[in-house]
């Protein structure tokens, strides 16, 4: 068997590796949040389109500000037209969002002037051009103002009801399908035969995880240990999805069937079998004409951690999103010494206080990639790379932030 590769190495592979949805469909514009926009979106218009009043003022001539007083005459609500025209020696009051009257190219405040006898007198004056939005001032027709590749925010939605658009083409989720493989585990409320048996949490978390990254998912259940069996689920999952998603049956065990019909059976090319990580290390990922199979360990622990490491990018990677991962500096409470000569993920616990991530962890459990009560509260992954130092109390670490995942 080839020699396990470093986790870098890993990431590489897959940074370079072709791996795109080609389809989009067109959403109304609500039901687009969170979804990747699949074409540049452009200003039809400027904003605004002609100036505009940013305050409740009253609009002038900037030369009239020496003059004694000016006089009112006109009142210019938002959402009108008004016919009446600034000259010297008249202001008009407008209202914030009103279009500025002819004439006038400054706004001076309400509260810079008293008024007296349909007159005002200014107390404080501006500069020209004070509280006007000149045209344009938002955005500039024919500007890009969204990015193919953007995923739709609260800030998107607002920009694209102001264009006058309802509907956008978003790029396809992809279609993820998970297994989990063993003859020992059981689906929620399958009954328990023996001891030997333990229930499986994995196809379930895998399938959150998925999901919360923006795919469509489809849950294969339970596959029991089986050659036969795995090929027709595996066969079954890759003609309607486009990952498919396994855990267990990845190492080198007599029942560990999983590798051999990827290798064998499928045909797939794999792309690496095993990375210098932990946890997780015998994970395979392999890809079959334009689909991909990531196969990850059977633990609890390690499939999640595998599977934000490699299924959350490949999803985001497929959808052309700018999303990633985010890693920041944190300050940690303890010694950490290196352990091992890989790229460890640890679960720890993450706050933000006095101006910096903290991490620490307490009520972390120590002992074998099962542990997935370690993922509950506010966990985030401490990263050691396999040639990092010491980690001593009170450094600075890289932490995997896990939030938008919760």
């Amino acid at each position: 068997m080839k020699k396990y590769i470093n986790y870098d190495e890993s990431l590489t592979i897959l940074s370079n590796m072709e791996f795109k949805g080609k389809n989009k469909e067109k959403l109304f514009l609500i039901n687009a949040l969170g979804r990747t926009i699949a074409e540049d979106i452009i200003a039809n218009s400027n904003s605004p389109e002609h100036p505009t009043s940013g305050m409740d003022g009253y609009a002038i001539k900037f030369e009239d500000q020496k003059n004694e007083f000016i006089e009112i005459i006109d009142k210019n609500p938002a959402g009108t037209v008004i016919d009446s025209e600034v000259v010297l020696g008249t202001t008009i009051k407008t209202f914030t969002g009103s279009l500025m009257p002819k004439g006038a190219d400054t706004l001076i405040p309400v509260e810079n002037v008293e008024v007296k006898d349909n007159k005002i007198y200014i107390i404080n004056s501006v500069p020209k051009g004070f509280a006007v939005r000149s045209i344009g001032e938002n955005y500039k027709k024919g500007e890009i103002l969204i990015k193919a590749g953007s995923v739709v925010g609260y800030a998107e939605i607002g920009v694209l009801a102001s264009l006058n658009i309802g509907q956008i083409y978003v790029k396809k989720s992809p279609v993820v399908s998970i297994a989990s493989t063993g003859s020992e585990i059981l689906d929620i409320g399958e009954e328990q035969i023996n001891n030997a048996q333990i229930r499986s949490s994995n196809h379930l978390t895998v399938e959150a995880l998925a999901k919360k990254a923006g795919a469509n998912t489809v849950q294969m259940g339970i596959v029991k240990d089986d050659m036969d069996t795995i090929t027709e689920m595996m066969t079954n999952a890759l003609e309607v999805s486009d990952i498919l998603v396994t855990t267990g049956g990845v190492s080198k065990g007599d029942y560990d069937f999983v590798q051999d019909v990827v290798k064998e059976r499928l045909g797939a090319e794999v792309l690496f079998h095993g990375v210098k990580v932990k946890p997780g290390g015998p994970l395979l990922i392999a890809k079959k004409e334009n689909k991909l199979i990531i196969s990850l360990p059977g633990f609890a622990y390690s499939s999640t951690v595998c599977a934000i490491l490699y299924l959350i990018p490949m999803i985001y990677k497929f959808m052309g999103t700018k999303k990633t991962h985010k890693i920041v500096k944190a300050r940690i409470d303890i010694d950490f010494p290196r352990k091992m000569p890989k790229t460890v993920f640890t679960a720890c616990n993450i706050k933000y206080e006095d101006g910096e991530y903290k991490i620490d962890f307490d009520g972390k459990k120590q002992g074998t990639s099962a542990i997935l009560t370690n993922m509950l509260g506010t966990p985030a992954l401490l990263i050691q790379k396999e040639d990092s130092e010491d980690i001593k109390a009170n450094d600075l670490v890289d932490v995997l932030l896990l939030d938008e995942l919760k």
